[in-house]
């Protein structure tokens, strides 16, 4: 009988491609994949370490089935992902009942390590975390999207960054093995593909010797069955013209951009290593919002980095209500080791980084409550996801919300709709960041 394998895969959707990478490798080899961690035999924890926040989650994780495996409901737990990366000899030290704790470079000896920890081995290993694979099939965990990554690892160095150290260098990915990801998931129903990476703007340097960005996508948008294309992670500094004329005129392009600045003050932004000024932010910001009408702009911030006064913390939020980005999200600081910020002087403690966060998200909450009351009496196309049985109608989202982060449409419909359907909602009305409406009729399918 086959081995019950069961993966909880944390953090970003970088890592849940990993992780989608591996399941198909392990059904290949023979193991029944187990939707349910909790019921499987072997439990692979696929983990994130780029934050605190983000250590703690994998922490209590992994001690959640490390309760199942003392009440004898699972056999075996694999530790794998960031964090195992960045901390190899501390899991298995602080948690022993973790049975393998495994480096990024481990991923394709994956169902070779489950038999042995199966049979009581314990196993760290690591390997080469160059050697990952980012072009391989997947058993995909979406619905109605699904990612591509299309490089690994990062070069840009941001000071408070641990990334480049636990993910290596930026290696992109060669446009035709992108295309074909592409056209595989587009034959297989996905019309909606969101292009990941650490920096989707710095794609193809590394191999072409320039951004690729815009004429990927200019390919991408040839795939038949294709609707939406997204791109998510793009660095304000590679932003081009082209990228731009790009996403302005297909129409397959959707109108949205996140962009993480982290910051508005000059003095902040070049200790944090960031190449883009205040003045090359609004004059980006500004382009974009002229050449591409309606488009949406997310941004994320970063509250009490060492050294910030409360000058430059009061300049950020005159920053971000005079541009009024319509997705924000603003995270306190978070001193990793080993990263340079970590070593600088003048750092805040916890309770005013979290301080200066939450009074950001309280300022972006009420520019929040402003634009999303212009929604009201708009149509939007959306793509249904599911239904909700607690609000008693349907849900999904337009071009302007990404799965996970942003919020939902909540719609009522004459006619029960399929999920991945494509409908035209009128917006009724408003319930903090999601959308209410009524459909109207049903939108083009590609």
């Amino acid at each position: 009988m086959a081995i019950r394998v069961g993966m909880v895969s944390l953090g970003c959707p970088k890592n849940q491609v990993d992780a989608e990478h591996m399941l198909y490798n392990l059904r290949e080899e023979g193991y029944e994949i187990e939707p349910d961690a909790a019921l499987a035999e072997v439990v692979i924890i696929n983990t994130c370490g780029f934050i605190e926040s983000a250590k703690q989650e994998a922490i209590d994780t992994i001690l959640e089935f490390v309760t199942l495996k003392n009440e004898g409901r699972i056999k075996s737990i694999i530790v794998t992902g960031c964090l195992s990366e960045r901390y190899r000899d501390e899991i298995s030290k602080e948690i022993p009942e973790v049975d393998a704790v495994l480096g990024l470079g481990a991923n394709e000896l994956l169902g070779e390590i489950i038999k042995r920890v199966y049979s009581g081995e314990k196993v760290n290993f690591y390997g080469d975390k160059y050697s990952l694979v980012i072009d391989s099939r997947r058993i995909i965990s979406t619905e109605t999207y699904a990612y591509i990554k299309i490089a690994e690892g990062c070069s840009n160095h941001c000071t408070y960054c641990a990334i480049p150290y636990i993910r290596g260098k930026y290696r992109s990915r060669k446009m035709e093995s992108v295309i074909d990801e592409a056209k595989w998931l587009a034959k297989v129903g996905f019309k909606e593909i969101i292009l990941v990476a650490q920096d989707t703007t710095r794609y193809g340097e590394d191999i072409y010797g320039k951004g690729m960005l815009p004429e990927l996508l200019r390919e991408l948008c040839k795939i038949d069955g294709l609707k939406w294309i997204r791109t998510l992670y793009s660095y304000p500094e590679r932003i081009t013209d082209e990228l731009i004329e790009v996403i302005a005129s297909e129409p397959k392009c959707v109108k949205y951009l996140d962009i993480p600045i982290q910051h508005c003050c000059d003095e902040v932004l070049k200790r944090m290593n960031r190449l883009s000024s205040e003045a090359e932010i609004r004059a980006l910001i500004a382009k974009l919002r002229k050449k591409i009408p309606g488009i949406i702009i997310r941004t994320t911030l970063i509250a009490g980095f060492p050294g910030e006064t409360e000058e430059q913390f009061e300049k950020l939020c005159e920053f971000v209500k005079e541009m009024k980005f319509d997705r924000l999200g603003c995270f306190a600081y978070s001193c990793e080791e080993g990263t340079p910020a970590a070593r600088l002087s003048d750092q805040l403690d916890e309770d005013e980084k979290a301080r200066r966060a939450d009074i950001v998200m309280q300022e972006q909450m009420l520019i929040n409550d402003e634009l999303i009351a212009k929604q009201i009496g708009r149509t939007l196309e959306v793509v249904v996801e599911g239904f909700d049985r607690y609000a008693e109608c349907w849900y999904g989202r337009s071009e302007g919300e990404v799965p996970e982060i942003d919020g939902k449409i909540f719609f009522t419909a004459a006619v029960k709709p399929t999920v991945g359907e494509y409908l035209m909602v009128k917006i009724t009305d408003i319930m903090d960041y999601d959308l209410l409406g009524e459909v109207e009729y049903s939108a083009k399918q590609p």
